[in-house]
């Protein structure tokens, strides 16, 4: 299977898992939970869908991976009691509490959720002194003295032999207790991931090219040599930041994450001939002012990867500045909702103040449930700005009640029309991209392909769906119905081919 169908059946998983009666009890006891067990190769995304998951489910996650443990920090450390057994006074050995199971009770205490997942990576690299205690914990969900508590579901994951010389193979007893899913890299899943998380355009444009250099593995007479999904996304990471800062993104940059000089090569290659796409086709230009005859020119003539590259082009410009209106906009209906508490009488700096801490209880809250996801940090952080700015201000001009509520309400105000023009300005550049792909490709692929970008990314969508934007929906609906007429035409090719053969 592939990670989106194994995020899928594990999401089902810890649904069941969490099922209660009628009494409030679980359906399945946790004697009777069987861990997820996902196998798959180094950098899929594993641990990512575990993230996920836990927040889509709005229950809590602690991850851990294994080959940093010893015994005693998974199992706790040994100490002697005094028992009475019998009328006999004996010593026996117990355990302090399990630094995992410890860190469950800390973030349900931090959190506020009774609820999570607790995934342990790499659970089949455990060193050898720890590999026993594990299987007992597979099969018992206890570590030492202290069981997980109810609640908590047990995901784990690992990778196959063939990646990793420190794996134990567990054997078929501890196997049958376990759910085991095997999950491959899949580039068209992939795909849909990196969009959201919004990859730098020029990984994505050459994977689109080269599918093959997305993920492998291999042993070469040069060593082992690997390209991995996770390579990919930290390496546009480290890209965004280069070219802000101005650094070179050469090959050197590029090969810390590639592990293939081939595909590092090629890939450094592309870079450069992207970024002078970038600078030859004005695209800042086109998405501001409109495309000027010369570049409409140039773009008839292209070759195909010219042609894909400069839609992957205007994309990539047109990104940033859509997710900053969406999430403004969403940061916005956040803090409206808690200046509507705020009133305009008494002492309103006190008030602005305390809604600065709730929204700080509500990022640590969600920080140590499954953490903060960087737009929800910018809108608290957008958010808290505001508030602290306005209370300098409503101290500075020496009023109170009425009179402040007033500057408060002006200051949100002119937020909110500069949301306003932002998203204007930013449909004028989406305009302006559809004219330019319009003008010089008419409604053919590079048309198609504009759209379904445009379409997979939740910030545009969602811009669009606020905003508005004829020519996105004119195109939209004509390439569906083009796309529906033409799959129609191949099923009656394939009925009549079929009556042929009946005949």
């Amino acid at each position: 299977m592939n990670i989106k169908e194994a995020k899928n059946q594990i999401k089902q998983s810890v649904s069941i898992y969490l099922a209660k009666d009628e009494f409030g009890n679980y359906k399945i006891p946790i004697e009777k939970q069987r861990p997820v067990f996902l196998i798959g190769a180094p950098g899929i995304g594993k641990t990512a869908i575990m993230e996920q998951i836990a927040k889509e489910l709005d229950i809590a996650i602690v991850s851990y991976s294994m080959t940093h443990h010893t015994r005693q920090s998974a199992l706790g450390l040994p100490f002697i009691v005094e028992k009475d057994y019998g009328g006999e006074k004996v010593n026996v050995s117990e355990y302090t509490m399990s630094e995992i199971i410890a860190t469950v009770y800390e973030i349900m205490e931090k959190s506020g959720k009774k609820e999570g997942i607790l995934f342990l990576d790499e659970i089949n690299c455990v060193s050898e002194t720890l590999a026993p205690s594990m299987l007992q914990f597979l099969q018992y969900k206890t570590f030492g003295n202290h069981r997980v508590p109810e609640g908590w579901v047990i995901c784990t994951a690992g990778n196959p032999p063939e990646y990793n010389r420190s794996v134990h193979e567990f054997d078929v007893v501890t196997m049958d207790r376990l759910k085991v899913m095997e999950a491959e890299a899949d580039y068209d899943v992939w795909k849909i991931y990196a969009e959201q998380k919004g990859l730098h355009n020029s990984i994505m444009s050459y994977l689109d090219i080269k599918k093959d250099d997305f993920y492998h593995i291999e042993n070469t007479v040069d060593g082992k040599v690997y390209v991995t999904a996770r390579g990919w996304e930290d390496l546009s990471e480290a890209i965004y930041l280069y070219e802000e800062k101005g650094f070179k993104v050469d090959e050197a940059l590029i090969g810390q994450y590639i592990r293939d000089k081939r595909v590092a090569g090629e890939f450094a290659t592309y870079y450069e001939l992207y970024e002078k796409y970038k600078t030859d086709y004005g695209i800042r230009n086109i998405l501001e002012n409109g495309a000027d005859e010369a570049a409409i020119s140039r773009a008839k003539e292209a070759a195909f990867d010219e042609r894909t590259t400069v839609i992957g082009l205007i994309i990539e410009a047109l990104r940033p500045g859509i997710r900053a209106c969406v999430e403004r906009k969403e940061a916005l209906k956040g803090l409206l909702e808690k200046l509507k508490t705020v009133g305009n009488e008494g002492d309103i700096p006190a008030r602005l103040t305390e809604i600065i801490d709730e929204l700080n209880k509500e990022a640590f809250r969600e920080e140590a449930a499954s953490g903060l996801s960087h737009e929800r940090r910018r809108a608290n952080r957008f958010r808290t700005s505001f508030l602290e700015d306005n209370i300098q201000k409503i101290k500075l001009a020496g009023v109170t009640g009425a009179e402040a509520f007033e500057l408060l309400k002006g200051n949100f105000n002119e937020l909110v029309t500069a949301s306003k023009e932002a998203d204007a300005a930013m449909g004028k550049e989406l305009e302006n991209a559809f004219d330019f792909t319009e003008r010089a490709f008419g409604d053919d692929n590079e048309m198609l392909l504009l759209i379904t970008e445009l379409t997979v990314n939740k910030a545009v969508a969602k811009f669009i769906t606020d905003n508005g934007c004829d020519k996105y929906y004119q195109y939209n609906q004509k390439l569906m119905l083009h796309e529906r007429s033409k799959n129609l035409r191949e099923e009656i090719e394939e009925f009549k081919k079929l009556k042929k053969t009946e005949l």
